[in-house]
């Protein structure tokens, strides 16, 4: 006899078929539009010379650190990148990493908001964020094959939903962190709900959002490589030929410029929350 089986698997295969066979013409439609638009997007940065574009990102980063450490890493750094040959991939990870943060950002903020502000959302949300948190990140490339096909689009939907969760929880964790005594002092003064959230509540808990996007943008990059496995390019795409074709060299070498993105964007975003918590 037979062990009884609960059809979770096939429930949720049953799930994304049903989602597939109805909604398909719209991620597809949604996936074009997309792709043109990093496509886009990688044309405009490849455009300009990399000395040009190494030359910005440090100005870039002294406008908004004001740290000669940061611009210097940065200026060094992506100058060692070009000097690899990996620059085409780094503007194609950069892109990646960029549309990807922009989207966990614009959903994943709202919601942290309305979490703070709601505690039946709260109470709804805070299970499937531990959920999303604790679940392999190959596991997000199943359902973005069958939606959006294979390719960049597929990659930043898996990488939007395996980053956004700081996003939500550090934004929810700022606003409720802010002191009470001034949130009675609002309502005691008559502020609306809207002005109480963006004249007082935002501004104080900026820091820790702030380190939410940091953490977002973290795990965007650190997506790179698994993505490469469903068509994104990039570093992580060059990883993933490496271990392909056994080259450690060129592995070595990607992964370098991956280290190199990651720690430029990271120090660039701490300093970033810091000035802005001052």
């Amino acid at each position: 006899m037979e062990q009884f089986k609960i059809p979770i698997g096939s429930v949720i295969e049953g799930i994304i078929n049903f989602f597939v066979d109805h909604f398909a013409f719209l991620t597809k439609a949604f996936s074009k539009v997309t792709e043109h638009g990093i496509e886009m997007l990688v044309n405009l940065m490849m455009f300009f010379p990399p000395w040009l574009l190494i030359l910005f990102f440090a100005a870039l980063a002294y406008i908004l650190t004001k740290k000669r450490g940061i611009v210097l890493f940065t200026f060094l750094g992506l100058c060692l990148i070009c000097n690899l040959g990996l620059w085409p991939p780094t503007v194609s990870t950069l892109s990646l990493v960029l549309i990807s943060t922009l989207f966990a950002i614009a959903i994943g903020v709202p919601l942290g908001i309305l979490a703070a502000i709601s505690n039946i959302f709260y109470r709804i949300i805070m299970p499937i964020l531990d959920f999303m948190q604790t679940m392999p990140a190959f596991v997000y490339l199943i359902p973005a094959i069958p939606f959006f096909g294979l390719g960049p689009v597929a990659a930043i939907f898996s990488t939007v939903i395996f980053s956004m969760p700081p996003a939500i929880r550090l934004t929810c964790l700022g606003i409720k962190q802010v002191p009470k005594e001034l949130v009675e002092a609002a309502d005691a003064f008559g502020s609306s709900k809207a002005q109480k959230l963006f004249k007082l509540q935002l501004p104080i808990a900026t820091p820790t959002i702030m380190a939410g996007i940091n953490q977002t943008i973290m795990l965007a990059l650190s997506m790179v490589v698994i993505a490469a496995m469903i068509g994104a390019k990039g570093l992580g795409g060059e990883v993933w030929k490496a271990i392909q074709r056994l080259q450690p060299d060129k592995g070595f070498e990607a992964g370098i410029g991956i280290v190199i993105v990651a720690i430029i964007l990271d120090r660039i975003m701490q300093q970033f929350g810091t000035k802005k918590e001052s």
